[in-house]
């Protein structure tokens, strides 16, 4: 679930990213917290290796772009979910508010090195657009700024949107193709691939649409 933070503690937490994308970028290895890390996890250096975009943005086809968003999402497998973690630099430090980002009473999200569901799909969209394309870290901005696409139409790349009738449009997930999605799910998981996504009743009864990137729907 991932309504907008309140106002301090979305800045509060953006704050927290920027800091240690400085860090990233300086070569650091932040520490994952161990609840959030199996043994049989990738190193999350290694998890977070994803291949620099070579083709120039414009010059490709829409499918190309998405199989790079696809590309990006896969190299972030493993790494946990961090309520509020996550932006155009990489997986981020989290942070915790209302009952999200705690797990069995216990807040995580402050100490969890990961993404959120719409800091992954944030990040994987600016990386493989070579900083084109940034959508707003959170669910209900990314569905309404991009274009609407058929089920029927769906293509790698786009962006799986899910809602309940408690919690409109609270999560979303990237779409890889044959029916697949990437995804991070909620504090206490990791980045995952499901397969058959919509075939599933639980996705499936939530499906509240498909949206694409890069095009503002009028």
């Amino acid at each position: 679930m991932e309504p907008q933070p309140p106002e301090h503690d979305r800045v509060s937490g953006v704050r927290r990213r920027r800091v240690l994308g400085l860090a990233l970028g300086a070569g650091l290895t932040p520490a994952l917290a161990a609840a959030s890390q199996p043994a049989h996890a990738a190193p999350p250096s290694d998890a977070r290796t994803d291949p620099a975009p070579t083709d120039p943005v414009g010059t490709e086809p829409a499918a190309a772009l998405g199989r790079r968003v696809v590309t990006v999402a896969e190299t972030q497998l493993g790494l946990p979910y961090a309520w509020g973690g996550g932006d155009r630099l990489g997986p981020g430090l989290g942070f915790c508010d209302g009952e999200n980002g705690y797990l069995n009473g216990v807040c995580m999200g402050e100490s969890t090195v990961g993404f959120d569901c719409s800091g992954l799909s944030l990040y994987c969209w600016y990386r493989a657009s070579h900083g084109t394309i940034e959508l707003a870290h959170y669910t209900v901005a990314q569905f309404n700024r991009s274009a609407p696409v058929d089920r029927d139409a769906l293509g790698p790349g786009d962006l799986l949107f899910f809602s309940r009738p408690d919690a409109p449009l609270h999560h979303v997930g990237i779409y890889t193709g044959d029916g697949a999605m990437i995804h991070a799910e909620r504090t206490g998981t990791l980045i995952a691939r499901v397969e058959h996504v919509l075939d599933i009743p639980r996705w499936a009864n939530e499906f509240a649409g498909a949206r694409r990137p890069g095009a503002v729907p009028t």
